[in-house]
């Protein structure tokens, strides 16, 4: 054959050659920045997908190696922060700012779920938590859930709080914890007197609607109006519904 004479094959699969996807990078590898929080400078890593993993207290080398275990990707440093996560982070609205939960359990994501509907100013029990996630006699696995949260902050496990009126644990440790929910102007100290008291719930003698305390509803009530209770099963005897904005005790919506 004269060497002169193009080679079918080869030419064929030269055409088949092309550049890489400018994209394929941010495919492959998760990237991590440092940015401004309530609590102190944290790192957050995140995909082509959103915003994937979130801790404070680790140098850069101690966050890549937690990341990389927990995700299996190479992670890189990112010239600034996705669009949206500074706002968030700030507001603590997530807005138009997207996460990467690839990974979690249908419940684990059904906790992170519950644990986003909670207002800001306002905390709910793990056994809320856990009747919101479907599974209402989880609330120990509810809690390890939470502990494995991988971006908080964003979804703001730390207003999941125990049922006796104590704040409970957080990944971050009880005293940050404490710190983020005074932040939002939770009064821990009321809740913790009700809580010596007795009192769980909160009801209104004026639109006959029972609450948890930190409910906005709640803090409407004046106090020649309020009531308090130990129980649900016991506001409800005495004539008082489930507020239908903070929904103790009640079926939650899917």
């Amino acid at each position: 054959m004269r060497s002169d004479v193009p080679d079918p094959l080869t030419t064929g699969l030269a055409g088949l050659a092309a550049d890489a996807p400018d994209t394929l990078l941010d495919r492959i590898v998760a990237r991590r920045v440092h940015v401004p929080a309530p609590l102190e400078e944290v790192q957050v890593a995140f995909t082509d997908h959103g915003v994937a993993y979130l801790r404070v207290g680790l140098d850069e080398e101690e966050f890549t190696a937690a990341f990389r275990t927990r995700f299996g990707r190479p992670l890189l440093p990112a010239a600034k922060p996705p669009p949206g996560l500074l706002p968030a982070l700030r507001t603590g609205k997530l807005g138009g700012l997207r996460l990467d939960l690839r990974g979690l359990s249908d419940f684990e994501a059904a906790v992170l779920r519950a644990a986003a509907a909670i207002p800001r100013g306002q905390t709910r029990p793990y056994a809320w938590v856990a009747r919101r996630a479907g599974r209402p006699k989880a609330v120990r696995a509810v809690g390890s859930a939470l502990g494995r949260n991988p971006v908080p902050l964003l979804i703001p496990c730390h207003r999941v709080t125990r049922s006796d009126g104590a704040i409970g644990d957080y990944v971050f440790g009880a005293g940050a914890k404490e710190r983020l929910l005074r932040a939002e102007n939770v009064n821990l100290d009321e809740v913790a007197a009700l809580a010596d008291a007795g009192v769980f719930y909160l009801g209104s003698d004026t639109t006959g609607i029972v609450c948890y305390p930190t409910c906005a509803d709640a803090r409407r009530i004046t106090p020649e109006h309020r009531h308090g209770f130990r129980t649900l099963t016991a506001a409800q005897a005495a004539g008082y519904r489930p507020c239908r904005h903070c929904r103790p005790g009640q079926p939650e919506p899917a």
